[in-house]
């Protein structure tokens, strides 16, 4: 199933100001630097999530095999509108020199804050409390994918529980500041060299097992996105966690209304879980 991440869909864009946009959503988030989408017709998106596998076995000659059928469960994603309006009054234009340089400052401060808010909602977005929004991980992940280390201590044998929680092997483990030196502390006193790889962006970030560690910090309000647990996602569309979106991010100049400039941002956008095993979340643990 074709599918692109934000970086991959950018280099496909002849509108400087839209690639721009896009590449300030990549940085800011490290969800959206591997998080692949695609294209859903409508507003919402249905298939079929394998649940039980239909049964097998030898047979001796002359005789035939009992019926077996597996068992699948429909799922539906309902896209949701996401975005803002980047407004500078036009009074700043003719004080403060080039529109052009003006509208690159203010779209980028409202990309980013529409970055870390689309990040703190793939982890702890609840529909329930706002229909205009999407679940996240924390109310999506249930039964064996959510392990709860009940107040203990932060191990090592947890985290690799924890990535063998998911299916194969995850691409990602998200955590914060504070957990990511607890991991390496751990490592240092059981002898382990610490592991780089690198990102996205070329740059040597932390790894463990040799799965990039993706780093989760604060929101646009400075408040934290995660607590202390750890996330093990494994991303792909149409097979494991997989973004979904009507289109490219949508990055519009509205030109001058009033006394604004105006740029809208906008993404009709969701994700899916299409694997019952493509992430795991780690609570409960103290560093």
């Amino acid at each position: 199933m074709a599918s692109l991440t934000l970086l991959e869909q950018r280099k496909l864009l002849t509108d400087p100001l839209q690639a721009g946009v896009i590449e300030v959503f990549a940085r800011t988030s490290p969800v959206l630097q591997y998080l692949p989408f695609q294209n859903v017709a409508g507003n919402a998106y249905q298939w079929n999530r394998e649940k039980t596998l239909p049964g097998v076995a030898f047979r001796d000659y002359n005789e035939t095999y009992d019926e077996s059928t597996g068992v699948v469960q429909r799922e539906v994603e309902t896209l949701k509108v996401f975005g803002g309006l980047s407004q500078y009054d036009r009074a700043l234009v003719k004080t403060q020199g080039n529109l052009n340089d003006l509208r690159a400052v203010h779209d980028s401060m409202k990309a980013k804050a529409a970055a870390l808010d689309f990040t703190k909602y793939f982890f702890s977005g609840d529909a329930s409390a706002d229909p205009t929004s999407f679940d996240g991980l924390e109310n999506r992940l249930t039964g064996a994918q959510v392990l709860d280390a009940d107040g203990e201590p932060l191990t090592l044998a947890l985290i690799d529980e924890l990535i063998d929680s998911v299916v194969g092997s995850p691409n990602v483990l998200f955590m914060t500041k504070e957990t990511r030196r607890k991991v390496n502390a751990l490592r240092r006193a059981a002898g382990q060299a610490i592991e780089t790889v690198s990102s996205v962006f070329g740059v040597q970030i932390d790894a463990y097992a040799g799965i990039p560690i993706g780093i989760i910090e604060e929101d646009a309000t400075g408040e934290p996105i995660m607590t202390n647990d750890i996330y093990a996602v494994r991303f792909g569309a149409g097979e494991f966690v997989g973004g979904l979106q009507a289109g490219p991010l949508e990055v519009i100049d509205q030109g001058l209304s009033g006394i604004h400039y105006t740029t809208l941002i906008e993404w009709i956008c969701s994700f899916a879980i299409f694997h019952p095993k493509a992430a795991a979340r780690l609570k409960g643990i103290t560093l």
